[in-house]
């Protein structure tokens, strides 16, 4: 990735290192944004897709993710979908990221609906009005945001759903 714009040093896009923000890598993204999360590894999850529409997180079947009757845990399909929901804002905010001074989980609600058993797919959006708001904010201050992420097993039943708020810091110019 080419580097357009400077990134604010401590900010939540230097996470991403150097990015073309007129043309972002949404590979180079989805790789980047799979690997600052060392908890999502611990349990398990891997980011397959991030785009501007949407993010998908996978965590698998294995044994340090369940529970004691042998499904996925509910504090890993938990974990899988706040990651999904952080990088479905990475995605959709990528050409801004250099204004992105953080982004941190404020609250959310969770709905487990059926046995989670196997492979999980959470696919995950952000509010495409409250991404407008901070997309085109030309001021520093501090916006919320929310996301939806729907986790659904390998035959496409939704076992859970999760609604989470977030807040964003928008920032303009040089942290220090």
């Amino acid at each position: 990735m080419s580097t357009s714009t400077t990134v604010p040093v401590g900010s939540f896009g230097a996470a991403f290192g150097n990015i073309d923000y007129a043309d972002p890598d949404f590979e180079a993204l989805r790789s980047r944004s799979d690997e600052i999360v060392p908890f999502g590894k611990h349990v398990g999850t891997t980011i397959t897709v991030l785009t501007p529409e949407h993010a998908i997180v996978e965590i698998g079947g294995e044994a340090s993710g369940l529970n004691h009757m042998g499904t996925v845990h509910a504090g890993a399909i938990y974990t899988a979908a706040d990651i999904a929901g952080a990088a479905a804002f990475v995605g959709a905010a990528a050409t801004k990221l250099n204004t992105i001074e953080r982004l941190v989980l404020k609250s959310a609600t969770a709905s487990y609906r059926k046995p989670a058993m196997g492979v999980l797919r959470t696919v995950a959006t952000v509010d495409e009005r409250e991404l407008r708001v901070i997309t085109s904010s030309v001021s520093t201050g501090r916006h919320e945001i929310s996301a939806k992420a729907v986790v659904l097993n390998a035959d496409d039943v939704t076992v859970a759903k999760f609604t989470f708020e977030y807040v964003c810091d928008v920032v303009h110019g040089e942290v220090v």
